[in-house]
């Protein structure tokens, strides 16, 4: 009885210590506040000019300023504007050559497709059951994205912000990137994880944005919008991955006005200062710098000024574009790659996530 009531005390007191160990474990993954980068980009196929300037151009930057970046290819959420799954598939592929030949490094970065992770979309449930309906139809691309869908909405349109924001917390960011047209849809994830944190305790890091200093590229045939994929008018804008004859073509239908001077008033002349914001963009120049070198020309002729510029900004990424394409496995194994890194990543912030909600 003695001996056997001892090995009982012992082994009692070996299941407390595991229990302060798991304990301490988990206090600890809750305190760690890493400098960590997350940002996505939807699988359009190869990415326009306001892509580049606004977005991929500034990823390139900052996989060099930060130990732990993840750039993610977003073909969940591209699900919320059906597609063919043959074109979906190109896309993904496509969009994944483009961003590495504009220098993105999974060397430096982890680089993979969010469906890979199936812990974004299992956090998104999570985080929607903490998010109110009417702040979700209170978000413009709401507003703006369902009247493509005959002003009916799909589930997934409306709730992909809260999918975003899952994107985000799931690596607890601190960091994102983002486009002025982005940034509502940051402070949900914010409010989300203050609204997680007080309801669970201090977990999530509120992220921080990380606006870009390039001005919003408009499109080429009405500077009054941003340049978009969807545009139907296809001289609207301009691929990194447009031939020059197609760039001077689009920038030559450029809309501006009956002034000949090239000048800078966003508000007054919005079409001849979007093609100045593209010229300082794509050379590194100021825009005043870009207006010094541009006097006396006129509109006609900066046009085909500013089409140069991207024609030799964008023509080694083009070359390499096509390099990269023909190597789908090259291509699939980065995404593949990436998302083993980032799951090692998620795993163990998930599965603490799962303990504090009550599902583990």
């Amino acid at each position: 009885m003695d001996e056997d009531g001892g090995k009982t005390r012992k082994k009692s007191c070996s299941q407390r210590h595991n229990e302060v160990d798991v304990s301490a474990a988990q206090q600890s993954l809750r305190n760690v506040v890493v400098d960590r980068i997350f940002s996505g980009i939807q699988p359009t196929g190869t990415p326009h000019l306001g892509n580049y300037l606004g977005a991929i151009q500034n990823w390139v930057n900052l996989q060099e300023e930060c130990s732990s970046v993840l750039y993610s290819i977003m073909d969940m959420h591209s699900l919320t504007m059906p597609k063919e799954p043959a074109v979906l598939r190109q896309n993904v592929l496509d969009t994944t050559a483009a961003i590495l030949a504009c220098g993105i490094d999974p060397k430096k970065c982890f680089l993979f497709r969010q469906s890979l992770v199936p812990e974004h979309t299992e956090l998104a449930w999570i985080l929607g059951c903490l998010t109110n309906v009417p702040r979700l139809l209170r978000l413009p691309q709401w507003k703006m994205k369902r009247t493509s869908q005959n002003n009916e909405g799909t589930v997934g349109l409306l709730t992909y912000p809260v999918l975003q924001a899952a994107d985000i917390l799931l690596y607890k960011s601190t960091r994102v990137p983002v486009g002025e047209d982005q940034v509502l849809h940051l402070e949900l994830a914010q409010d989300i994880a203050q609204h997680f944190n007080k309801k669970y305790g201090e977990f999530f890091p509120v992220p921080k944005a990380i606006l870009s200093t390039t001005k919003k590229i408009k499109s080429l045939r009405d500077p009054t919008v941003k340049m978009s994929k969807s545009d139907p008018q296809k001289l609207a804008t301009v691929n990194i991955a447009d031939s020059p004859d197609k760039i001077v073509l689009k920038f030559r239908k450029a809309v501006t006005d009956f002034t000949s001077e090239v000048t800078y008033d966003p508000a007054g002349r919005p079409g001849v200062s979007n093609l100045v914001s593209i010229h300082a963009a794509v050379t590194g120049l100021s825009i005043k710098e870009v207006l010094h070198q541009s006097a006396g020309l006129d509109t006609a002729c900066y046009k085909m000024v500013v089409a140069e510029s991207v024609i030799q900004k964008f023509a080694p990424i083009r070359n390499e574009i096509k390099k990269l394409q023909e190597d789908k496995s090259h291509l699939i194994k980065v995404l593949e790659d990436g998302a083993e890194k980032a799951k090692e990543v998620a795993a163990p912030i998930y599965q603490e996530i799962r303990r504090l909600v009550g599902l583990q």
